[in-house]
This record gives C-alpha cells, structure tokens and sequence, in this order.
C-alpha cells in the first residue's frame, strides 16, 4: 500500500509530550495499538514535513477545482 492507495482502515491518533521528555504518537486501530516515539527535533522535522505536504495537498485541491469548473 501507497500514499495514493485508499483502504478502509480506521484509526485513531493521539499526539502529545511523553513524562520521558518525547513527543508520541500513538496509532489505534482494528487490533493494533502503535506508539511511535520521537525527540523534539524529530518531531518538528515531522510536523515541517506535514505542513508542506498540506500545503502541496492545497494545490493539487485547487487545480482539481478549478477542471470542475
């Protein structure tokens, strides 16, 4: 599986500081509990990759509107 391939999965996902100084974060879904641990600098490196992806994804969304059109 891909990031363009679609499932049906559901998951859940909470994010925050751990008492060990780390930023978690912990993936739930049918039968899986996934904790994924990082240090901070890590975890801005992850959150840049996520605003950029978002807003690539932006662009893709409006270009996709705009042929709607």
């Amino acid at each position: 599986m891909g990031i363009n391939s679609e499932s049906d999965i559901a998951a859940n996902i909470q994010i925050g500081p751990t008492d060990q100084g780390m930023v978690r974060l912990y993936v739930e879904a049918a039968g899986v509990d996934l904790p994924l641990d990082f240090d901070a600098d890590e975890a801005e490196e992850i959150a840049e990759e996520l605003r950029a992806a978002a807003a690539q994804a932006r662009v893709v969304a409006e270009r996709m509107a705009k042929k709607k059109r």
